[in-house]
């Protein structure tokens, strides 16, 4: 039993990367294609029927995924965009709850208030990796990218914990708001103070304890469920917990993992969330034969119905907040702070378009349990999950397939690109002049002896030269050197010491933004690894 069932696993991991590619080929985003490809799957004859156990979903999928969308966040940009990060990830999924809950109630006939609070909580959250898959590649703004991203880290936390209300309620039948609302800010608060006490342990850990990439790479696998599972264990949201440490740890990379930690980290990170992510999608469309089949009080035509209605809700309640809530900011900076930069209409109309939903719908769907309890079922368990399909596969094929050709066609550009390519030759400036400043004080004498050590300094002059005209450098333009030579080997580690501690200061300083700063700090690590790695030979 257990041989087959690590069979039918490795087949579909297998299977998601062989769909992954092909949807490349096509040009379709892997969670779109994902989502295709496993309906028709589905239809095949002789396909398996996978049933997944509800308790173990959010264990497995949530934690991972969550932090590894926390820890690409930077910080200042999620600040920077806090205001609007709450609009969406708090009041927009409140909004969406409510209005799904009563809509819901009044459609679906002996739907209760509870069993829709239920529904809506399970659809209200956006999902990030369906988003920015179908932004990937396109040029769209970065702060849309940032903002969409940030909303999916609080709306999964504030969306479960009205799941989680309205379940108890459904489970007690029992349900009062004003207790309800104090347990939300116990719960979360108490989640963010869990998640970022574990954080500040593992930050210790690894900054003063000598470890090496794998220990580190292991930490920061296992971090996620540590959190998860503390906070869950102390009845707080254990989603805001790996969240707010996820934050945590992404501002203090540099501090506390050496180069070697953080590229191992960043392809066992990527590949982990691909899985676990692209088996999330690929088993929307597996399901749905299985929850069909166990309809007991509707038709599959009905349920249809259903779930297309509540699919253009979900899409017109976001546009309709995402326009009001900006017609709104529009309207009170223009009138306090009239210098302040306001999104533009083409902006805002790509923030409401791209509400794709996704992996933790699905998970929130997939958790809802068989029964209540003394065996009694769930009520209209299967049609929920059916009409979370339905809202998934909709947004993800009709808003995903979508968003390029409206991009085009609205001619959608990033009017910050100039200023982030101008900031770019700054901080390219700011750290060649500090290298050369560098050499002529500690490496003076090699100067005069050593051709490569001279090659190096004109290559960071030139370097000067053409940032302050604001050019890139093209490959050729930098002198060959010989790296063999221990000392200059030792001069090149050292400047990239140099630069990393000015980074720093730029980072705690705002000097330059924080997604910059990752860029240069990671381009480092690559020319630290290289470097090291020349040595051994």
């Amino acid at each position: 039993m257990i041989e087959s069932r690590l069979l039918l696993i490795l087949t579909m991991l297998f299977l998601i990367t062989l769909l992954t590619m092909l949807g490349n080929k096509l040009k379709i985003s892997y969670p779109i294609f994902l989502v295709m490809a496993g309906l028709v799957i589905s239809m095949l004859p002789g396909t398996p029927e996978i049933k997944i156990n509800p308790d173990i979903v959010f264990l497995i999928f949530l934690p991972p995924v969550l932090f590894s969308a926390a820890m690409q966040m930077p910080w200042a940009d999620f600040w920077k965009l806090k205001r609007r990060i709450a609009l969406l990830g708090f009041g927009l999924v409140f909004f969406t709850s409510t209005i799904i809950a009563f809509l819901s109630t009044a459609l679906i006939p002996g739907f209760t208030l509870a069993l829709g609070f239920v529904l809506g909580g399970i659809i209200s959250p956006p999902d990030a990796v369906a988003a920015t898959s179908v932004l990937k590649g396109l040029k769209v703004p970065r702060n849309v990218v940032n903002l969409l991203e940030g909303e999916s880290l609080v709306n999964d936390a504030s969306s479960l914990i009205v799941y989680r209300f309205a379940l108890l309620a459904v489970i007690s039948g029992q349900f009062s708001v004003w207790t309800a609302t104090k347990s939300f800010f116990v719960v979360a608060g108490m989640g963010i103070c869990i998640g970022l006490a574990i954080a500040g342990i593992i930050y210790l850990i690894l900054r003063f304890f000598p470890t090496t990439s794998a220990i580190d790479t292991a930490f920061t696998l296992l971090s996620p469920y540590v959190m998860y599972l503390v906070a869950e264990y102390f009845h707080c949201s254990g989603v805001l917990s790996v969240v707010a440490g996820g934050l945590f740890l992404s501002y203090h990379t540099h501090r506390m993992l050496g180069y070697q930690s953080r590229i191992h980290m960043a392809g066992v990170w990527d590949t982990l969330t691909f899985l676990l992510n692209g088996f999330i999608f690929i088993l929307i469309g597996l399901q749905l034969p299985f929850i069909v089949s166990n309809f007991t009080k509707n038709t599959v035509k009905e349920a249809l119905g259903y779930g297309l209605i509540i699919s253009g809700a979900v899409i017109l309640i976001r546009i309709v907040w995402v326009y009001t809530s900006n017609y709104i900011r529009v309207r009170i900076k223009r009138r306090w702070a009239p210098d302040t930069a306001v999104p533009t209409n083409k902006e805002t109309f790509l923030v409401a378009w791209c509400g794709m939903r996704g992996v933790v719908s699905l998970a929130a769907a997939l958790a809802i349990p068989f029964y209540i309890k003394n065996n009694v079922e769930f009520p209209y368990r299967y049609l929920i999950l059916f009409i979370t399909f339905v809202v998934i596969i909709v947004t993800l094929v009709l808003q995903g397939l979508t968003i390029s050709p409206l991009i085009r066609l609205l001619k959608i550009r990033d009017v910050a690109e100039d200023k982030r390519k101008t900031e770019n030759q700054q901080l390219k400036l700011r750290l060649a002049e500090l290298a050369l400043k560098y050499i002529d004080v500690h490496y003076r004498d090699d100067l005069e002896q050593s051709e490569p050590f001279l090659l190096t300094r004109n290559r960071y002059s030139h370097m000067i030269d053409a940032a302050k005209q604001k050019l890139g450098l093209k490959s050729g333009d930098a002198p060959a050197v010989d790296e063999s030579m221990p000392r200059f080997r030792q001069l090149l580690l050292e400047l990239i010491n140099v630069k990393r501690n000015e980074l720093m200061k730029f980072r705690v300083n705002g000097t330059f933004s924080e997604e910059l700063i990752k860029e240069k700090e990671w381009e480092l690590d690559l020319e630290e690894a290289r470097l090291r790695s020349r040595k051994r030979q």
